[in-house]
């Protein structure tokens, strides 16, 4: 075959060939693929809402103080000669524990010159004594008729008796200086600082220490006016406490004590306007219980929940899901959006409580959207944790054929 033929032929078998292999592909080509149009909308979470009766526990926080705290002042003058092993700071005594001793020597001597003084003064009332009696005698042989208080020597009879109450007076005087020496704790509790040492001489009125007593310790926490709303103040001599738990993280460990709001303090703060209830805690550092726990030291920092009033009804909500004029975000059940008011009775730093507008069983959406606008078509993706297979707006189409 000439080349003329060839490029005369060639052109035309490519073409045939093009043509066959079109017509090949257009039989092979195959049928539309039907697949599920994925639901529309925006993806959100949701929750139950769930109606119960609860007890409000209102929040508030603390330091720690010693409900008795006074200071031990010397009330005579000498040298220290005795100081307890307690009577260090941080030490525990029990009521009536000797803690320090004064010097007694001059003390013990001015008790003896008294009870002499006391003895001479009852000795010359006796004596006055019998010379009244005489006196009495002598009148009556020799004259008829009142005899004169002082012929019957009664101004000296009430000289004597006064000396002799004076010399009581003054033992009992040095009596109680002498007790006075032996400086006794006027209540159980513990040394939270001291100012003298063994061997010093103290005068009357010198500060020995600062001592806090244990048996019982309070707490005062601020409250303001909507929170008094929801507690049963304590009324004066009627009981009826409500209960108070304090909690403190210790060395990583989260520990509690329960304790009794017994009274407020009656008067708002001037700066603040919050009123103080002040929370009662018996035997804070385990003394009196022997027990191992965890002792609520003074100038410690707690936080308290106390027991408030209940309420029937209520749902419980996260408060980030209270939106603006107390309205909250629902899907309702052709899954749009819905704006509704509600009636919030109460909120705190976690959660919302709603009395009105919100019945069991409504989905709250709890997923954050830019733009929420009412009847918005959405998909349900977790409920109350749970995934969800949304149907709602399922379809399906052809897509494009595929070779």
């Amino acid at each position: 075959m000439s080349p003329k033929q060839i490029k005369i032929i060639l052109p035309i078998v490519i073409v045939v060939l093009a043509v066959a292999v079109l017509i090949f592909l257009s039989k092979a080509r195959q049928p539309a693929e039907q697949r599920e149009e994925l639901p529309t909308g925006v993806l959100v979470d949701a929750i139950t809402a769930q109606v119960e009766d609860i007890q409000y526990r209102i929040a508030s926080q603390g330091t720690v103080q010693p409900k008795l705290k006074t200071s031990l002042i010397s009330e005579v003058n000498g040298r220290i000669t005795e100081v307890s092993e307690n009577f260090v700071e941080g030490g525990f005594f029990a009521k009536g524990e000797l803690l320090v001793k004064v010097e007694q020597d001059d003390y013990l001597t001015a008790v003896k010159a008294a009870e002499a003084n006391l003895a001479r003064a009852s000795a010359s009332l006796e004596e006055e004594k019998a010379r009244v009696r005489v006196a009495e005698e002598e009148w009556a042989s020799f004259t008829e008729g009142v005899a004169p208080e002082l012929g019957l020597r009664r101004p000296q009879l009430a000289r004597e008796l006064a000396n002799v109450r004076s010399a009581e007076a003054e033992l009992e005087r040095a009596v109680r200086d002498l007790s006075r020496t032996e400086i006794r704790a006027p209540f159980a509790g513990m040394l939270q600082s001291r100012s003298v040492n063994l061997g010093q001489f103290i005068s009357r009125g010198s500060n020995l220490g600062m001592i806090f007593g244990t048996d019982l310790a309070e707490v005062r926490l601020p409250l303001t006016d909507h929170d008094t709303a929801f507690i049963t103040l304590p009324s004066r001599g009627q009981g009826g406490y409500p209960e108070v738990k304090l909690t403190a993280a210790i060395a990583g460990n989260l520990h509690q004590w329960q304790g009794s709001l017994i009274r407020t303090e009656g008067v708002l703060d001037e700066r603040s306007r919050v009123i103080y209830g002040v929370v009662q805690v018996d035997d804070p550092y385990q003394l009196q219980a022997h027990s191992k726990a965890e002792p609520l030291r003074f100038g410690r920092f707690v936080q308290a929940q106390i027991a408030g009033v209940s309420s029937q009804q209520v749902v419980v909500l996260p408060r980030n899901l209270l939106r603006p004029q107390n309205q909250v975000l629902l899907v309702d059940a052709e899954h749009k959006l819905e704006f509704r008011d509600v009636t919030v009775q109460r909120t705190d730093e976690r959660y919302a409580y709603v009395t009105a507008g919100l019945q069991a069983g409504d989905l709250l959406a709890i997923s954050a959207m830019p733009n929420p606008l009412p009847g918005m078509q959405v998909r349900l993706g977790r409920v109350d944790g749970e995934w969800q297979q949304d149907t709602a707006t399922a379809s399906t189409t052809s897509t494009e054929p595929q070779e």
